[in-house]
């Protein structure tokens, strides 16, 4: 279920996606940390990866499948994927999500 305060839930919702599916979108990230830095997320409100239980197995994989599509639209044979837990972590938006980094990174997303 989405949150009607999370930016996240919102631009699931409403924004520039660069693919989409099966409950999942990939945007580019507002505040790249690298040549390709895309943030792939849920369409439905999950905060964090502690919570990734809350996803039935075969949506779990499915995510996992959709972020690696996404790196192969993106054209990217070599890339990183990052996903940050809790503020401790460098968390700052609590809507789970993944960042996708190709290219020359030129720091670790926050």
């Amino acid at each position: 279920m989405s949150q009607p305060d999370c930016l996240f839930c919102r631009l699931a919702r409403e924004g520039d996606h660069v693919a989409r599916a099966d409950g999942f979108v990939a945007i580019h990230d507002i505040n790249p940390q690298a040549e390709t830095h895309l943030l792939v997320l849920p369409e439905r409100h999950v905060d964090t990866f502690r919570e990734i239980g809350e996803f039935p197995p075969g949506e779990a994989k499915r995510m996992l499948e959709f972020v690696a599509e996404v790196a192969r639209d993106a054209g990217l044979t070599d890339y990183r994927v990052v996903v940050n837990v809790g503020p401790g972590g460098g968390q700052t938006i609590f809507h789970l999500h993944w960042h996708v980094l190709g290219g020359k990174i030129t720091r670790m997303p926050e």
